[in-house]
């Protein structure tokens, strides 16, 4: 976890929003070429996934539902 946090920081300066916030998912990212560089799992439950391409970096917050057979990312957002 603490390299998903360096490197979160160390590409906050270089990330831009490349996409609306609203359409992110953790799928779209990964179609458009983005890689998973790190995850994490907060005490409060689901789970954290940072994907980068290039100089952008996605931080996305996933979770599962007790009725889906799937985790469903909640939301991604841009590192700043």
């Amino acid at each position: 976890m603490r390299h998903a946090i360096s490197l979160a920081a160390a590409a906050a300066a270089l990330a831009t929003p490349a996409i609306a916030a609203e359409s992110v998912t953790v799928q779209s990212l990964l179609a458009q070429d983005f890689t998973v560089v790190g995850t994490a799992a907060p005490a409060g439950g689901g789970g954290v996934v940072y994907l980068q391409k290039k100089e952008k970096l996605y931080f996305c917050f996933v979770a599962e539902t007790p009725n889906s057979p799937f985790v469903a990312t909640r939301y991604c957002k841009p590192v700043q």
